[in-house]
């Protein structure tokens, strides 16, 4: 397995890491002992990056991952987040990133992971309605008191990674980058690099869309996140299915499936990047981790380029309402 740096932290990952938010809620019905087996395969198989949240699954996934790394803390970095409020049925009760909120979710979720200390602690959502100032303040604090590594931001804007960076070096940015979603490429890319700041890429797999086994919302659970999705419904799915056709043909062409392809896209165009493709099925985390391995040409990655210019992508990556709240 290949390593990169995450940021100037000193952590050293696996250049694929494990997205693990699948496992508790928004895809349809998972099972525990299938996703801890997975995550077990992954830790053999090298992946040792774990990405979770304290919102998936309202405190499940938390409480899985707390399962699995009794007695194998030491082999994993781990990152969680805290921002997203959620109500103990699942209900949505916004955004916070107020000083005494960070401090209790940070508690919880040490709890609930059954740790000490948290590798990695995003801010997930930027609260628009509390200084970035003073959530960063309070999770440098948490780094102060040994309860924090490192710290991060999610979906926020280059102005909000500069503030900051400004207060406490942030390790890693996170957000959705893949071939139908080019976003970070206008700006947050370079802003990273220049700042030292790790970028981790969720979603690399546009949600199994580029994997090419999403064709119809049908195909999908009755509760899962994507039927929602402006780019997984009506013409909008359409257009983006001509896209995935075509990536499919050129995955073939270098003997790869075509998530391997979209992966190795992301692998060979950035060194700074790590994408967390999430899965609770061992097959595809060995299909994934084996995308490390595909080398392309600058021409082939001008290609993908191309075919995924952002004006042949149909649909936004969230419904209006997540959308308001990315960027910030």
């Amino acid at each position: 397995m290949d390593h990169r740096l995450l940021g100037r932290s000193g952590l050293s990952v696996s250049a694929i890491g494990l997205g693990c938010m699948g496992m508790s809620e928004f895809y349809g019905p998972s099972d525990d002992a299938q996703s801890l087996a997975t995550l077990a395969a992954a830790l053999d198989l090298g992946v040792n990056f774990l990405d979770t949240a304290d919102m998936y699954g309202v405190g499940h996934n938390e409480r899985l991952l707390g399962r699995f790394l009794a007695g194998r803390r030491d082999e994993v970095v781990l990152a969680t987040k805290f921002g997203n409020v959620r109500g103990p049925n699942g209900e949505r009760l916004g955004v916070s990133g107020t000083p005494d909120y960070v401090r209790k979710a940070c508690d919880a979720s040490l709890a609930r992971l059954g740790i000490d200390t948290i590798d990695l602690y995003y801010q997930h959502r930027v609260d628009p309605a509390t200084p970035i100032e003073e959530t960063v303040g309070a999770m440098k604090g948490l780094v102060e008191a040994g309860k924090v590594r490192f710290l991060g931001l999610s979906e926020c804007s280059v102005a909000t990674l500069r503030r900051a960076h400004a207060v406490h070096p942030i390790t890693a940015v996170q957000i959705e980058y893949s071939l139908w979603s080019r976003e970070p490429e206008a700006g947050m890319l370079d802003a990273c690099r220049e700042l030292g700041v790790a970028f981790v890429a969720y979603s690399p797999l546009g949600r199994s869309f580029l994997t090419g086994t999403v064709t119809s919302p049908d195909s999908l659970a009755a509760d899962d996140f994507r039927r929602a999705n402006p780019r997984f419904s009506g013409a909008a799915l359409q257009q983006n299915l001509q896209l995935t056709q075509q990536l499919a043909a050129l995955a073939a062409t270098k003997g790869a499936t075509s998530a391997q392809l979209a992966l190795a896209w992301l692998l060979n165009k950035q060194d700074h990047v790590v994408p967390i493709p999430g899965t609770r099925r061992i097959k595809y985390l060995q299909e994934n981790v084996a995308a490390t391995a595909i080398r392309l040409t600058g021409a082939e990655i001008a290609a993908l380029d191309a075919l995924f210019a952002p004006e042949k992508v149909a649909g936004t990556r969230y419904p209006e309402a997540g959308m308001a709240m990315v960027g910030l």
